[in-house]
């Protein structure tokens, strides 16, 4: 693991600082910063034009080649700039799913003509994508999708429910996985498709959450057609395609912060009284710990990468510690605040936004594989404990008994 920063990176720190500090009070980033209890599709209108400016200067796709937009950077340089702009209040993941998730798919398993279409609005922000993977009979158990796709003629004909997917309420597009092949073994039987979330057989239905808002929603297909130029990869290889997609998902989540982070902890901790508390001096220590072993994650992370090594085990472990970090900081936060922390929504303490951030963690134990799917990753890869037992592995999907939700 490389703990200091190569002069290449420190070059680029100092570039992206300099673009940063002469942008940082322009319109479009005045405009992108986050307000307390904001519904997510009226955040997503206001920071279009700051993703804009992003993608016209070259920060918006760090990694992604320059053929394609991007900058053809390092996954190095890119948590670089995430770091940089964090520390100016600026988000650079409100476009997550498209350009951390489904462009970095695209380019690694698409067609000349679907990079074309997709890549260059998807990275302007013009078009926002979805992730319609998870079922009701299908989370941790993703490989047990039921929601089918049949071919007719140069189209597919997709039924099925998809739930908790992000964003689908103001969504452009969305990548689908669908079974295509009942007498395959689950993993096998699946294809990877792209669809247009505003064509007719699409029912979204949003999902009031603890928090008061409606990031997730319920998708319903209900002969959904899909043109068969819009499958990724090949037909029946879409578990494959959908690993990428998956292992940049965690990349992602474990590499970008959730919220407020150590700094505004700390000034929690100062404008309270709270950081003269020996109590709670303890948990501010922690929370310190905590956010260097988050940093060092990420540094192992990005030597692999910079060895040319694919995201693997490590990101379980990032992921991990993403959820472990964000609960443990939310209940500091609220215990610091003592019982204005009991409030909620614009009377409690800088708009609610620690309430919202205690409220959403339990969430991201679940998203993007669960602590329990992350354990056995990390069990199986990094300390070689017997995998699980997996007796459905080569049985043919039509085969496999299904509970309630799975079709």
């Amino acid at each position: 693991m490389d703990v200091e920063e190569s002069a290449e990176e420190a070059a680029f720190r100092a570039e992206a600082r300099a673009w940063l500090d002469a942008h940082e009070t322009c319109d479009e980033a005045v405009a992108v910063r986050r307000r307390p209890g904001e519904d997510d599709g009226a955040f997503v209108e206001r920071a279009r034009p700051w993703q804009a400016l992003l993608a016209e200067e070259g920060w918006a796709g760090i990694t992604w080649p320059t053929e394609y937009g991007g900058r053809g950077g390092t996954p190095a340089q890119a948590a670089i700039f995430t770091e940089e702009a964090a520390h100016r209040g600026l988000p650079t993941g409100s476009f997550a799913v498209g350009v951390g998730m489904a462009g970095p798919t695209i380019i690694a398993h698409g067609t000349d003509t679907q990079k074309q279409r997709y890549l260059s609005p998807m990275l302007r922000g013009d078009e926002v994508w979805c992730q319609l993977f998870s079922e009701p009979g299908a989370g941790s158990d993703l490989a047990g999708l039921s929601t089918r796709a049949v071919r007719d003629g140069d189209e597919w004909v997709v039924e099925g429910q998809k739930v908790w997917t992000s964003g689908a309420h103001y969504s452009d597009h969305g990548i689908l996985l669908a079974r295509t092949d009942l007498d395959a073994p689950k993993h096998r039987g699946i294809t990877y498709f792209l669809i247009d979330m505003h064509q007719p057989g699409i029912e979204i239905r949003p999902l009031r959450q603890i928090t008061g808002a409606s990031h997730f929603s319920e998708v319903f297909l209900t002969q959904a057609r899909v043109p068969h130029d819009a499958v990724l990869g090949e037909v029946g290889g879409g578990w494959g395609v959908a690993m990428t997609t998956l292992a940049n998902e965690r990349t992602f989540m474990g590499g970008h912060s959730s919220g407020p982070g150590l700094d505004d902890l700390l000034a929690l901790g100062r404008t309270t009284g709270a950081a003269a508390d020996p109590r709670f001096r303890q948990g501010l220590a922690a929370a310190y710990s905590r956010a260097q072993v988050m940093r060092y994650l990420g540094l192992r992370a990005r030597t692999a990468a910079a060895q040319g090594r694919p995201p693997g085990p490590e990101t379980s472990v990032m992921k991990l510690m993403a959820a472990w970090n964000m609960k443990r900081n939310a209940e500091l936060a609220l215990a610091m605040q003592g019982p204005s922390g009991m409030l909620a929504d614009g009377v409690a303490p800088e708009g609610g936004r620690w309430q919202q951030h205690f409220l959403s963690a339990p969430s991201i134990r679940i998203a993007g594989g669960s602590d329990e799917i992350q354990r056995n990753v990390m069990g199986e890869r990094v300390l070689g404990l017997p995998p699980e037992a997996r007796v459905d592995k080569a049985v043919p999907f039509r085969e496999l008994a299904r509970g309630p939700g799975r079709g």
